[in-house]
């Protein structure tokens, strides 16, 4: 649970350090585009690495695997602490997301083979609450510590966390590994890895050339979508593959799990923008945004508790369908914010839209991999965890694009008449404007900066509400109106398991 904590901590603390990474004096001066790969490169790891490490815990150990995962994350943390430019901070994030990947399967794994019944799903649901507690904790934690310190000190603080929760490790959690060892699959890794990176490339690169018809936007879109569909093609041909397709054929578990990645794209394009509308427009302190994100997290912990009682009494689709439209109407909702909203609209916008997501993602998540064999539990783990990250991307890249555009025509007409190298800083970014028009001494560039801003921001709402409705129609139509298949689940054979780790030390 410390491990997960300090996942989601991670996931939280980047958005808030997003306005300070773009600032050319407190920061990197990254523009939007790098932000995004800043922001991305962690998750696209953390996808595209998800289901070889689930294989990497049935063949060596779950623990093991999850102990160098830790070593990974802590290192990585040290690089990205004191990355002398964005190039760095990049590459950093990356193993970061390496680290996460070989931690998040080994924890469901554990808890799988730990609980049965209905503790297991209670241990589920300890571990979705986990991620409340990280939400609630990262944003305030990086305000107090960017106000106080340079921005590498919020991933310098991963350091000591995770060595404490690395000796918890070794101390408490056996080494379980599953009978069945699924084989290591790195032709998959590498095109799912290279399908996605040329997919988030091209997104990304469309919102830099403000067009969608260059070749170096659509090419590198098209050879992602080609390299994803011979992943896929590749993963059918194979016995036990590390990302199994077969199990999206299942229609509760197929269509549960693009619910889930299109609602992590909604969250996650939706908290790229909410990070330069608070401390950007709004111009609130780092500690004022952190604070301002506490609803967000305190309906998320509120949310997975409350969905957990409501399923027992009705059903998954009653109570996720719903819950899911409400989120979407709830980010939908920054679509009428502006420079003036008062901060309890902002708080009571952000406490609806944590509860309703949090209503979502731990019942669908623990009913979808509560409703797989055992043996099949890593896989589908895997499967699960790697749609959910590769949505983030891509809402990244999405998200991200198209507030870039809409910012640079709708700052384009104030700048007329303005110096050039004023005028290329101000159309990069709402950031970049405000920094170079407080420098030239243009007040109104900034006005208009923000303006523009506000404006992409309803743009791009619109299109992430319309998302996350999509996800609401998919559990709509994919899950039984009586809920996903309830049977009783065998409880782990954990004889067997030790007897696996014996063997395996003695074959070493």
């Amino acid at each position: 649970m410390l491990c997960s904590l300090l996942i989601w901590l991670e996931n939280t603390v980047l958005s808030t350090t997003l306005e300070t990474l773009a600032d050319p004096v407190r920061g990197l001066g990254a523009d939007p585009g790098q932000l995004q790969w800043a922001t991305g490169a962690y998750t696209l790891a953390f996808a595209t690495f998800m289901f070889t490490a689930g294989s990497l815990g049935d063949r060596f150990g779950h623990r093991t695997v999850f102990s160098a995962g830790l070593a990974v994350f802590a290192g990585a943390s040290l690089w990205a602490a004191y990355a002398g430019d964005v190039d760095q901070l990049i590459a950093a994030r990356a193993v970061m997301g390496v680290g996460s990947a070989l931690i998040t399967p080994a924890t469901l794994a554990i808890l799988m083979w730990t609980f049965t019944g209905p503790a297991r799903a209670a241990a589920v649901g300890v571990f979705s609450t986990s991620a409340g507690v990280g939400m609630a904790t990262g944003p305030v934690l990086a305000g107090f510590l960017l106000d106080h310190f340079r921005w590498g000190s919020v991933f310098l603080v991963n350091v000591p966390v995770a060595v404490f929760a690395w000796a918890g490790v070794a101390v408490l959690v056996p080494d379980f590994r599953s009978p069945v060892r699924r084989p290591l699959d790195p032709a998959g890794m590498l095109l799912s890895a290279g399908g996605l990176v040329a997919l988030a490339f091209g997104l990304i690169r469309a919102g830099q050339a403000a067009v969608w018809s260059r070749a170096d936007v659509w090419g590198p879109i098209a050879a992602g979508v080609v390299l994803l569909a011979v992943f896929v093609l590749v993963e059918l041909r194979l016995k036990a593959p590390g990302f199994d397709p077969r199990l999206l054929a299942r229609r509760a578990f197929g269509g549960g799990n693009l619910a889930l990645g299109l609602l992590l794209f909604a969250v996650a394009a939706v908290t790229f923008y909410q990070a330069f509308y608070l401390q950007g427009a709004l111009g609130f302190s780092p500690m004022r945004a952190g604070l301002a994100n506490i609803p967000t997290a305190l309906g998320a912990l509120a949310g997975a508790p409350l969905a957990t009682r409501l399923v027992r009494r009705l059903s998954l689709r009653l109570v996720c369908v719903p819950a899911l439209t409400v989120a979407a109407l709830a980010m939908g909702g920054y679509g009428f914010v502006g420079l003036r909203t008062p901060f309890a609209g902002i708080g009571a916008l952000l406490f609806v839209q944590g509860l309703s997501v949090g209503m979502v993602i731990g019942p669908v998540t623990a009913a979808l991999i509560g409703d797989l064999p055992l043996e099949q539990a890593g896989a589908g783990s895997a499967v699960t965890n790697t749609v959910r990250q590769t949505g983030s991307v891509i809402g990244i890249a999405v998200g991200g694009t198209i507030l870039s555009i809409v910012y640079r025509r709708a700052i384009e007409p104030a700048l007329e008449g303005v110096p050039g190298p004023v005028r290329e800083q101000a159309r990069a970014s709402a950031e970049q404007a405000r920094h170079v028009a407080t420098a030239a001494g243009r007040p109104a560039l900034a006005r208009a900066a923000d303006d523009a801003f506000v404006h992409a921001l309803h743009v791009g709402a619109g299109w992430i509400a319309a998302v996350a409705l999509l996800g609401a129609a998919v559990l709509l139509i994919t899950l039984p109106a009586a809920g996903v298949r309830k049977g009783r689940v065998p409880a782990p054979d954990l004889e067997r398991a030790r007897g696996s780790v014996r063997a395996g030390r003695a074959g070493r």
